[in-house]
């Protein structure tokens, strides 16, 4: 025990260590890891200093540092400039909404999915493909050139989402979350930091973890990501780049306005930072506003998913690479895939040059303004933020509940939904919310079931 004993000296963390477990700072490491889930250490606790943590187990400051950098580069606690080390309020939350399985017994309202029932032309074109004589040959492998047209299409799909690009700065991912995974990896170094919103896309959350990257939030005013506080982080945080969902932002529902693109677009280009601008949901807007690539296309990697505005099992995205980054890109994308399937990205772009895309949007928009109006009349407005075109609404809760309690009670009594816990990046606590997919539920009777659940719980 040092000279300065701390038998009765007040420590939210009072580590013990084995000496032989070496190298000792992975052995505190993975003690941290384990009080956390054994809820020894809850979210938001501020852990002791690290000087004062060397001291109390009389080791060098030096492995404390290494022990908390690998605790935070896995997610489990936050540090925050000037004031200290904070056990991550999403440290045990699991980021992996989609299930293995469907869930036995339960509505289905956590997942964003579309609706199914504007499937019918995306059906008719792939059986009449499957009749050509050539048509072995999307079975195997395709190489970059094989198919510049189906660039094009994304050239076209781009446009319609309001971002003007050529085909040269097209690659193709095997959808959203895949190209999102190969950015970061082409991009950032292990250990790297980018801002994010302070709740984001937990597929972002588990490819930052998986590649070691840190994401720091950044705050909100006026209901989106405030310029002042990512100029904040620029100048203190060390952040490299910036991941942002600006149409319909999940979970929160924001859509960020142009005078904040054009902002945001600004810092970007000052402070040398990349974006990633992920525009799952920008065709499915009523109102197309411009792209943030369009602000600063030298600096943004614009992704344009298919799987929210056609259908999920296309898995394909179109992704526009800036020059500086294409090579970098197109290796890992290359790395992870090898190659997209030539059998999705032929029906993908042939549903894109022939405008029957723009039918299929316009039938699922047509499909979730009637559910919205399900939405409204059981959950009203007030609470429950969403556009009638959105496919996923941010319930606020009355004060009696958590998210985390509310996702239990939804779930014992039919429905799943998902808790803000799940969103929520660092120490930011979590919003008293859930995300509730309306278009997950595959008929508009078991929507309002599933509704009328819901509000049986708030009202409890």
């Amino acid at each position: 025990m040092p000279i300065n004993s701390f038998e009765d000296y007040p420590m939210t963390w009072k580590p013990t260590i084995n000496r032989e477990d070496r190298p000792i700072y992975q052995a505190l490491a993975k003690q941290l890891e384990y009080d956390i889930i054994e809820g020894r250490l809850v979210p938001g606790t501020k852990l002791p200093p690290q000087r004062e943590l060397a001291d109390y187990l009389e080791v060098n400051l030096s492995t404390i540092s290494k022990a908390f950098k690998v605790s935070e580069l896995k997610g489990l606690v936050s540090a925050t400039i000037g004031s200290g080390t904070y056990v991550s309020y999403d440290a045990i939350s699991n980021a992996y909404l989609l299930a293995e399985e469907k869930p036995k017994h339960l509505i289905e309202m956590g997942a964003i999915l579309p609706d199914r029932v504007s499937y019918g032309p995306l059906f008719d074109l792939l059986q009449s493909m499957l009749q050509e004589s050539d048509c072995a040959r999307w079975f195997g492998y395709s190489r970059p050139g094989d198919a510049i047209w189906q660039k094009d299409a994304g050239v076209k799909l781009l446009k319609f989402a309001g971002f003007e690009t050529t085909r040269e700065h097209i690659l193709l991912a095997t959808g959203g979350q895949n190209a999102i995974t190969a950015t970061l990896a082409s991009l950032c170094q292990h250990g790297d930091r980018i801002g994010v919103d302070h709740h984001t896309y937990p597929g972002l959350k588990t490819a930052a973890a998986m590649l070691g990257i840190q994401l720091v939030p950044i705050r909100s005013e006026s209901d989106e990501m405030s310029p002042e506080a990512l100029l904040y982080a620029c100048k203190n945080e060390n952040i490299k780049g910036l991941y942002i969902i600006p149409d319909y932002q999940n979970p929160m529902t924001y859509t960020m306005s142009v005078e904040t693109r054009k902002a945001i677009a600004e810092i970007a280009v000052k402070y040398n930072l990349f974006i990633i601008e992920d525009g799952a949901y920008h065709l499915i807007q009523e109102k197309v506003l411009p792209a943030v690539a369009t602000y600063a296309p030298e600096h943004t990697i614009y992704i344009a998913s298919l799987s929210k505005s056609m259908a999920p099992g296309l898995r394909l995205a179109y992704v526009a690479v800036p020059l500086k980054y294409l090579d970098s890109t197109r290796k890992a994308l290359y790395n992870l895939n090898i190659s997209v399937s030539p059998l999705l990205a032929e029906l993908a772009s042939r549903v894109i040059v022939s405008n029957q895309f723009e039918n299929i949007v316009a039938f699922h928009k047509e499909e979730t303004k009637a559910r919205n109006q399900l939405v409204n009349q059981y959950l009203g407005k007030e609470n429950c933020l969403g556009e009638e075109t959105g496919i996923f609404h941010w319930l606020h809760l009355p004060h009696q509940y958590t998210g985390d309690q509310f996702e239990q009670l939804a779930a014992a009594q039919g429905v799943q939904v998902y808790s803000g816990g799940r969103f929520a990046v660092g120490n930011v606590a979590p919003a008293n919310a859930v995300r509730v997919g309306i278009c997950a539920p595959e008929t508009r009777e078991e929507l309002e079931k599933a509704l009328i659940i819901l509000r049986k719980i708030i009202e409890m």
